[in-house]
Formats: C-alpha cells, structure tokens, sequence
C-alpha cells in the first residue's frame, strides 16, 4: 500500500459517520479548501473532511519547478500526453486515505471523494474505479483524460456512481469544452451525472457551494 500522504482534517460534529476527501489544485495544498467546510451544511453531521497535501513534483509547464502537483503538465494543453504515470502513483496514494477510512469504521457508501482542477483528476480517476460502492464523486473546474484503457478500469461497484461536475464558462486554464467532454462521457457510460457551470473563471463561487451543499445533503443525508 502507498504511504499515507500529510493532510489536514475537520470533523463537522457528532460521531464521524461519513467522509469526504477533497484534493486541492495545482500549486496549492491541503489547507486550500478548509474555509468551504462552514459553507456546506453539515454542522453536527459527523462527517470528517480530509484535505490531503499533494507531493512536491517538478512541473514541466512551469518550468521544472518544485511544488505541490497530482501530476505532471508538460504542455499548455494539458488534456493531451496525461501524465499516466504520475496520475495512477497519486491515485495509490489517495487510495490508500480511503482505505484508512474504511479500516477507520466508515462504510464506503458514506465517502465522497471531490477535487479541483488537478485534484478533480485523481478523485475521478479513483471513484470510477473503486472496488466498493462510494457515495458519489466531485469534480470541480477538472476534465476527463481520454484513455483508452478506461472503460476496462471502471468499477462494477460504482457502475451507477452520482458525479457532481461544475465549472466556470470563462475558464482560462482548463476551458469549459473539456468539462463538457467529461460530462459528455460520463453520461454515455451511464452515470447519473449533475452539470452546473457558471459565470467565473478558474475558481469556485457562492452558488457552486450552495448547490454543491444541497447536493452532498443528497448524498449523505
């Protein structure tokens, strides 16, 4: 099993019945999304938060440079040449935090697992392929890459996962016809899929958490 990665945790109250694994974007780390947990409803609700800090890695786009990456970019269209490789080592890594949330007494049908950006790659990635039924999946401003070896991967378990796709319709960094792509996909492989975009550019927003809120509420009320 990978070594667990650092991360940061909130628990909203109560005995912790559920978990929700979020994976931040690139450059940033576990601290990144912390002020949403308020926002989304779920005070006394026993759900524990985990916000794991990606690796430190050299990203070819920004020249070599060290910082927190899920994986590498090595050109501005960074949809084409994935980094397969980087993608599936930080897919064993956050598999290995869900794993602890099993053995830590939480059912897999009560873990979401959600991402922005670069995060939302490797939460997808896992959720479509974990071998027990999850509580659905979150892909906030991310895409789909295109590999040929996905249908083969998917998981019977989560044939019919719920997946929460949103974006901004004035993304500059991952544009809004790649998210569409994603849903596109998606939905032929028969996945109950929830698309919201909306005014902004690569970020989050008030009514993307509000409808994220109601949605989680959904999933594990």
């Amino acid at each position: 099993m990978a070594a667990l990665l650092r991360a940061v945790e909130m628990e909203t109250g109560g005995k912790v019945r559920a978990s929700i694994l979020w994976l931040h974007g690139l450059g940033a780390d576990g601290h990144d999304f912390e002020p949403i947990v308020p926002h989304l409803g779920l005070d006394g609700r026993g759900v524990r938060f985990i916000f794991p800090h990606a690796p430190r890695r050299a990203v070819t786009i920004n020249m070599g440079l060290l910082m927190p990456a899920w994986f590498d970019i090595r050109e501005q269209d960074f949809s084409a040449k994935v980094d397969d490789i980087g993608i599936r080592a930080s897919a064993a890594q956050v598999e290995a935090l869900v794993t602890r949330e099993r053995e830590r007494g939480v059912p897999a049908e009560r873990i979401l697992l959600a991402g922005f950006s670069q995060g939302g790659v490797i939460a997808l990635h896992v959720a479509l392929r974990w071998k027990e039924r999850l509580a659905g999946a979150i892909g906030l401003s991310t895409f789909l890459p295109e590999t040929v070896t996905l249908p083969d991967e998917l998981s019977q378990a989560n044939s019919a996962l719920p997946v929460f796709l949103a974006h901004g319709d004035e993304d500059p960094l991952i544009p809004h016809l790649w998210a569409q792509h994603a849903r596109d996909r998606l939905i032929a492989l028969d996945y109950p899929v929830v698309w919201k975009t909306y005014p902004m550019e690569h970020q989050v927003c008030a009514e993307e958490i509000a409808d994220l809120a109601t949605w989680i509420e959904q999933r594990l009320g």
